[in-house]
């Protein structure tokens, strides 16, 4: 095999352990977690709540710091960063989309979207920003301000903002959480197109089944254990994998 092969994962974690608070009153939110992102594919992460996915996301994209164990996003391993260096790679190399949207209310759409390049000093890709824009019908809405914008808009505005770096990787908490059926499906639709034709990676933590039968890959957490996986996925059948975890 070449070196100048890419590597095949964009992320991953070996033994991965994630306890909050201490002595008695400690909680074990990830117990020994092994787990490969693969490029160019959707992965989703599912369990029941309190199941550690919200914490899986968050160790693997640098957000919080695992206990024991070590992750890796592209070929960096950044448990052992310090706080600096980890921003630096999240910088470089993620995107993120929360349920929560979080825009700059002070900001209009493009100025929202272009955000993380500005501040990394990156100018933008006209042709690329056009093309996530386009896609995302988003055309006419550059100049509004969020409040100015509908919940299905404001995630829109999200997602262009998490693409337009061409990140390694987008991690999404929830992304469809707070909105209505007809907006999260066509938000779901677009980042599988980002995956299926720009070969974007992306990490989705979801607890809706016909959000994740998107996905190339389930992930299916309980206890802070990865008790099995699921490619290929249909609503149906994640919905009988889930009532088998007491969910």
């Amino acid at each position: 095999m070449t070196t100048t092969a890419a590597p095949v994962l964009a992320a991953s974690m070996r033994d991965g352990y994630k306890d909050y608070g201490f002595g008695e009153a400690a909680v074990r939110a990830l117990d020994g977690i092994n787990v490969d992102i693969a490029r160019s594919e959707f992965t989703a992460i599912m369990g029941p709540s309190g199941s550690g996915k919200s914490t899986l996301l968050h160790t693997l994209a640098g957000l919080d710091r695992l206990t024991a164990g070590s992750s890796m996003i592209a070929e960096t391993t950044i448990t052992q960063l310090s706080e600096a260096q980890i921003t630096e790679v999240r910088r470089k190399y993620i995107g993120f989309v929360f349920q929560s949207f979080n825009l700059i209310p002070s900001l209009n759409a493009r100025e929202n979207i272009t955000l993380p390049l500005d501040i990394s000093g990156t100018d933008v890709d006209k042709a690329w920003f056009d093309e996530i824009i386009t896609i995302l019908g988003l055309s006419d809405r550059l100049a509004h301000l969020p409040a100015e914008l509908s919940g299905g808009q404001q995630q829109r505005v999200a997602v262009a903002r998490a693409l337009v770096s061409r990140p390694e990787i987008i991690f999404a908490d929830e992304p469809s959480g707070n909105l209505d059926s007809r907006s999260g499906s066509e938000l779901l639709t677009f980042m599988r197109r980002a995956v299926k034709e720009f070969g974007q990676t992306i990490v989705m933590v979801t607890h809706d089944p016909t959000a994740a039968a998107y996905a190339d890959r389930i992930v299916f957490l309980e206890d802070g254990q990865i008790v099995d996986e699921m490619r290929e996925p249909t609503a149906e059948r994640v919905l009988d994998r889930m009532k088998k975890m007491g969910h």
